[in-house]
């Protein structure tokens, strides 16, 4: 458990917060390059880190990302005039550019000193995998030049090789990266409903015996390996004959995730939650293939929501949600699955937002099962005091580091953690190796 003052900083995250401190030391996904498709075009709301904010795409083609607010009367920029590469206030025709500075003040008379103080507050913005990342943290960060977007491997590839989405989470960011990070729940909460077979012998696809090892042990050993940028955890449950299969997942500072399933070969998940305020979050989606494009067949899945990705409506909200009990079908629940939800994402949801929109940790009562969770409150907690007591993080330093890569293993019994993670992957922390020259990841 967590005292009341380690939850209440693990959860907040506005800018005059500890936590919201720290998440500014890193870049943040704000918005998909697809919400703004054109130049020139509708300026598109956006609250991240409990600050309201406006977004939009200039003349030539570059994000802005600024104050909601106008400085003169705090009319809404969300209602301004994107024109000639800056954004004008609709009320006195203030005009800003993409940096705050302003272009023009109609009504200000020219010997102003408003000409040379005013500013928009504005941030830097950065696009990377079809996400608009912004960093709103200190320009020069302990003295040092503010740092480069992580390489998340998604953002490396052709664009026929990803997809990439989001969608609302009706809880705070926390609690949501921990259930991805507890890969034990799988025993129970993705299952098929008591009683239904999962049809897996000897001979059955590889999918099919994941799901009956996953089934017949709920209490899979955990280990986890620590990397610059976060850390890995494996998790071991009893396979066939005298063998184990490893599920892997990373972590990376200071809310990027991966998903423990991927066997070489298949395609890869990931997830970055984004706060918006401290009882919802954006958890931006991606999907990727290092080996081959997607298919057309596979895009069509992610868009109309399949696993770990979520079905949305065109806002980015889960049509199975909070407000609709996630369409819980009781029967289904009785016959079928063992939620009675549909969807791995929407179960994933159901579960997190069933905790309260802020979980209390001070009355929990954890287990072996929970080693993950708690190494991953432990990274955050420490790297937002170190910067309480000025000691700036070093993992926005290691862009370079979040090439990471997570998935399944079969190994013989006995084989360690780091074996396993040399044997899948050829690199003790899933970092990805190399390119092999036309942008694909190998």
């Amino acid at each position: 458990m967590l005292s009341a003052a380690d939850n209440e900083m693990l959860t907040r995250s506005g800018p005059d917060t500890p936590m919201g401190q720290f998440f500014r030391r890193f870049w943040q996904p704000v918005l998909l390059s697809r919400e703004l498709p054109e130049n020139d075009g509708a300026p598109k709301r956006v609250t991240v880190l409990g600050e309201a904010l406006v977004a939009y795409r200039n003349t030539r083609g570059e994000v802005g990302l600024v104050d909601s607010k106008c400085p003169h009367r705090g009319a809404s920029l969300y209602f301004g005039r994107n024109e000639d590469c800056a954004i004008r206030c609709v009320f006195h025709g203030w005009k800003f550019d993409i940096e705050g500075k302003p272009v023009e003040l109609p009504n200000v008379p020219p010997g102003s000193q408003y000409h040379k103080t005013i500013r928009l507050k504005s941030y830097p913005t950065r696009e990377y995998g079809g996400v608009v990342w912004a960093y709103m943290g200190p320009r020069e960060p302990g003295g040092r030049p503010m740092p480069e977007v992580p390489q998340l491997e998604f953002g490396q590839l052709p664009e026929s090789h990803r997809y990439v989405t989001k969608k609302l989470q009706e809880c705070n960011w926390a609690q949501s990266v921990e259930g991805a990070l507890d890969t034990s729940h799988f025993s129970f909460l993705h299952m098929p409903a008591p009683g239904v077979p999962s049809n897996a012998n000897d001979d059955a696809p590889a999918d099919e015996k994941r799901l009956r090892w996953i089934r017949e042990d709920p209490l899979p050993l955990f280990s986890i390996l620590e990397h610059e940028v976060g850390f890995v955890v494996g998790g071991a449950r009893r396979a066939d004959g005298m063998s184990r299969y490893w599920r892997t997942a990373q972590f990376a500072l200071p809310s990027h995730s991966t998903t423990p399933s991927t066997f070489p070969g298949e395609t890869h998940f990931g997830y970055t939650w984004v706060p918006i305020d401290d009882g919802n979050c954006w958890i931006y989606t991606y999907a990727w293939n290092p080996d081959r494009p997607l298919t057309d067949d596979e895009m069509a899945k992610f868009k109309n929501g399949h696993g770990v990705i979520a079905e949305v409506d065109e806002n980015y909200i889960p049509i199975r949600n909070r407000s609709n009990e996630y369409l819980i079908d009781r029967q289904m629940q009785k016959h079928i699955n063992f939620t009675g939800v549909r969807g791995v994402a929407e179960q994933d949801a159901m579960i997190q937002d069933s905790q309260g929109r802020i979980v209390d940790r001070t009355v929990e009562h954890l287990c072996a099962s929970d080693a993950a969770v708690v190494r991953f409150r432990r990274k955050v907690l420490d790297g937002a005091k170190a910067l309480m007591a000025g000691i700036e993080p070093e993992a926005p330093f290691r862009h370079d580091s979040y090439t990471l890569r997570s998935g399944s293993w079969i190994a013989s019994e006995g084989v360690s953690f780091e074996q396993v993670m040399l044997e899948r992957f050829g690199h003790p922390a899933g970092r990805v190796a190399g390119s092999n020259g036309d942008g694909v990841r190998r």
